[in-house]
């Protein structure tokens, strides 16, 4: 469920984000259209974009109605994990962390201490062995001493008795039920411990391969905010000037935010993978 919680949270995240690069493509779109309008009116500019950011103004809305629907479909998971009324709204605070887990050793002893699973395995195989001794214990004589005393009445002196006990296992089927429930028991503990070094096995290949592709994605998501989302709004901003003093036509510009766009939605993209990985491990290793 905390797992779960992180996934809807992350996504929730990510599709604010994108709803704001909506709100700032709307704008654009906006600027590039009207501004279009004007110049084809004072003949001093083509009209061959016109329409194609016309038609991306449009996407636009239905992109944020599609959002919009996918973000309420959070908010309703998000009540249901807590049991609240599944139709209350509330808004989520979008700070995130990027975890680094590189110094994280995936051994035996991290999963034992952390898998609640191989916890209760452990549990069983307590119990299996105590329930072994059990049965060992019916196989050996049992010995006991009773002492009782009475007191006197009337007159008469104290009475004591004292009583040996020895309890021998004699009857053979006895001893065969018990001897044959110690070695089940005995299977029973090491198909408990088979059980556990194969959940230990399956986690730590599972987790391996997580960190794995959580560091590439983090070395892809810095590419993202350090080189290319930099230079590709550079690039529209030159292009964009460049458009306001009559050098560039509306097609560069429009090329220019058509690759920007893509790109920062790429990159969010990427991003919710990321955040949604990193839960999924944290799931692996049950860190809350």
């Amino acid at each position: 469920m905390y797992a779960a919680a992180k996934e809807k949270y992350f996504q929730w995240i990510v599709l604010k984000k994108k709803l704001a690069v909506l709100d700032q493509d709307d704008k654009l779109l906006d600027f590039m259209i009207k501004n279009a309008e004007l110049r084809y009116k004072n003949n001093l500019g083509k009209i061959s974009a016109y329409y194609k950011a016309k038609a991306s103004l449009g996407n636009i809305e239905s992109m944020r109605v599609m959002l919009e629907n996918e973000l309420n479909q959070k908010r309703i998971s998000l009540n249901t994990l807590m049991s609240r009324d599944k139709a209350l709204r509330f808004d989520i605070d979008t700070s995130y962390a990027l975890n680094d887990y590189s110094s994280v050793t995936f051994d035996s002893t991290t999963f034992m201490t952390a898998r609640s699973d191989l916890k209760a395995i452990d549990k069983d195989i307590q119990v299996a062995g105590l329930q072994q001794e059990l049965e060992k214990a019916k196989l050996k004589p049992e010995f006991g001493v009773r002492f009782d005393h009475m007191f006197g009445f009337g007159g008469l002196p104290m009475q004591y008795s004292l009583m040996g006990m020895v309890k021998l296992p004699m009857a053979k089927w006895s001893s065969k039920s018990s001897k044959a429930n110690v070695i089940s028991l005995q299977w029973k503990i090491e198909s408990l411990n088979d059980q556990k070094q194969s959940l230990i096995n399956e986690a730590s290949g599972l987790a391996t391969g997580m960190l794995s592709e959580i560091q590439s994605r983090q070395k892809q998501i810095r590419l993202y905010e350090d080189k290319i989302i930099p230079a590709l709004r550079k690039n529209f901003q030159t292009v964009q000037l460049a458009y306001e003093n009559n050098t560039e036509e509306l097609f560069e510009l429009y090329d220019a935010w058509e690759t920007l766009n893509m790109t920062q939605l790429q990159y969010l993209d990427q991003l919710q993978q990321l955040l949604v990985m990193q839960a999924e491990l944290e799931r692996v290793l049950e860190i809350r």
